[in-house]
């Protein structure tokens, strides 16, 4: 490609509602266009990286086994009826009617389409496994889109969704999916890490999200450096202390403590560690009759270490909290406590609740708490004497740094990441919602074992470049970059020897299959490589008159400080070798 055949369209400032560096970088390189609340239009520039994407997802997927298909954008909303998701998915769901007033939605993912796929084609066990897979567009409706491409409203995305006879064999298909995904991450070039995944409503423990390591990223990542575990925050288990409880040394004390609402500050007017503090949290879970009529409330108060965070995905899944629970309101935490937030405590109550006390806490003696009373909170207190032991004990915090890694073999670290990829384990859930039965050996019918596979396509390249940036642009990893080597001639329009060198490169490296652009636009040379170092073409070669009046010219990684002279017959042979490599 030449680039004056191409579009090339930079800009020398961001836009102001470009809040991180892929979003500003994206749009100054020339690579998205902004035509709606989170909505963009691929220029080609930036189709290019998602076309490369695309291509090693496909190769990956193809070698795994799986086929390609492509389901419509426009869906019937029968189909998400069938499994109760036109109504329970929410407004991110969007609902569109045609002119006959019939129900549609705009697909945000198609479980739905696929099973209905495979409950009209497939009859006999004899047909399985199966793994359909597409790459297509979506669109949820998203509250707050922002961050460009990583959490627009319409994204590229390859969704895949595997078809089994029994749970084993469904497992196995997994596995063939999982390491299909850490082989298509490794050769985007991109540093990742594949996390175990807390795996929702639907249960289960095969669920591992990929997850690009970038300090921008929105997801904590757990991780043991000395060895293989690896966790998102929801699912890394915060293990039981080793140590007993110790005896108490301090008499229950209620002491002032005048505006001081929070943990952080009651520990710092009292001097005291903010571990010694106890963290209240009043929620709520409601029973309900067929017709949706709640029955009866239950208040629950859980306790954490004032320096801990309560994990809500670990809630969910305590007793009592399986069909979802809130926060509860000011007038109930009144009733049960006597006292507003920010002074609650379990001493005291004037209602009883249920008291579910996080496994750090079940340990601690002569702790502090709120007294329930505006003001005032109770140093020195313990269980058995204070207060009756914990209704439950469980894992309810988010582990931190320097917790005990759950296999046994280290202590925990925590990166930053950005989610690009996920693998789940579905089981019967759709099949069973829609029927989509198979002939087993003996001729009976059996729902059929599922499994969904997910890549963020138009994301991949947001997170590559929230890893991968400087000061100058992008810098992209060889197998995703728009183009792979840029030529840059100096003085081209004005230079035969220049021009003629520059085109006989670039004719050498398209002959070996290399992805190139001259830059034969006449460009400044200032101004024409900081476009290519923005725009992020990882290999640079730059023809002068005065170099190859020496028989020389210049490469330069985009990592690299400083350009090397090489012989202008051994470049070519140079920037292949760097490929290779």
């Amino acid at each position: 490609m030449k680039a004056s055949r191409f579009f090339v369209s930079t800009l020398k400032e961001a836009p102001a509602d470009a809040e991180v560096v892929s979003h500003r970088l994206m749009t100054r390189a020339g690579m998205i266009k902004k035509l709606g609340a989170g909505i963009y239009t691929y220029m080609p520039m930036g189709l290019r990286v998602i076309r490369k994407v695309e291509a090693i997802v496909r190769e990956e997927m193809e070698r795994a086994g799986a086929v390609e298909l492509t389901m419509p954008v426009v869906q019937p909303a029968e189909l998400w009826q069938e499994t109760g998701r036109f109504d329970k998915m929410g407004p991110e769901l969007m609902r569109i009617q045609d002119r006959h007033e019939r129900d549609y939605v705009v697909q945000p993912t198609s479980e739905e389409v696929v099973t209905d796929i495979a409950r009209q084609e497939i009859k006999s066990y004899k047909q399985l496994p199966k793994n359909f897979y597409q790459i297509q567009t979506k669109f949820r409706d998203e509250r707050r889109p922002r961050f460009g491409l990583m959490r627009g409203r319409e994204f590229i995305m390859k969704d895949a969704y595997s078809f089994d006879r029994d749970v084993s064999s469904a497992k196995a298909s997994y596995q063939v999916m999982a390491k299909a995904y850490r082989a298509i991450f490794d050769r985007f070039g991109l540093r990742y890490r594949a996390v175990a995944a807390d795996s929702g409503a639907i249960g289960g423990d095969l669920s591992e999200e990929f997850q690009v390591i970038a300090a921008t990223g929105e997801d904590a990542i757990v991780y043991c450096p000395d060895s293989d575990y690896a966790a998102n925050m929801e699912k890394a288990e915060a293990l039981a202390p080793q140590a007993t409880r110790p005896a108490s040394g301090k008499d229950a004390v209620k002491t002032p403590t005048p505006g001081k609402s929070t943990c952080e500050d009651v520990s710092e007017l009292l001097g005291v560690p903010l571990s010694t503090t106890v963290k209240s949290l009043v929620l709520a879970t409601e029973e309900v009759d067929d017709q949706g009529t709640v029955k009866k409330v239950q208040i629950w108060l859980l306790l954490v270490r004032g320096d801990h965070d309560m994990n809500e995905v670990k809630v969910g899944k305590l007793p009592g909290f399986e069909q979802g629970f809130r926060f509860a309101t000011v007038p109930e935490i009144e009733a049960h406590f006597g006292s507003k937030p920010g002074y609650l405590g379990p001493l005291g109550l004037k209602l009883p609740v249920k008291v579910v006390a996080d496994r750090d806490v079940a340990v601690m003696a002569d702790w502090i708490c709120g007294a329930n009373e505006p003001d005032f909170h109770i140093t020195g207190v313990n269980w058995g004497r204070d207060l009756p032991e914990p209704d439950l004990v469980a894992d309810i915090r988010n582990v931190v740094a320097g917790d005990a890694s759950p296999d046994g073999k280290g202590v925990l670290a925590i990166e930053r990441g950005i989610e690009v990829g996920h693998v789940f384990y579905l089981g019967t859930k759709y099949s069973k919602a829609m029927a989509a039965t198979f002939l087993d050996e003996g001729g009976k019918s059996q729902p059929m074992e599922m499994g969904c596979y997910g890549i963020g396509i138009t994301r991949l390249p947001a997170a590559a470049i929230e890893q991968n940036h400087d000061e100058r642009g992008i810098i992209w990893p060889d197998a995703i970059a728009p183009f792979t080597v840029v030529v840059c001639p100096i003085g081209m329009d004005r230079s035969a020897e220049v021009k003629a060198a520059a085109e006989k490169l670039y004719d050498e490296l398209l002959a070996a299959g290399v992805d190139v652009i001259l830059d034969d636009r006449g460009e400044r040379p200032g101004v024409m490589f900081a476009e290519w170092e923005l725009i992020g073409v990882p290999h640079r070669v730059v023809l002068s008159d005065r170099g190859l009046k020496e028989g020389t010219v210049e490469y330069q990684h985009r990592r690299d400080t400083a350009a090397t002279k090489v012989a202008v017959q051994e470049v070519a042979g140079l920037v292949r070798g760097r490929l290779a490599a």
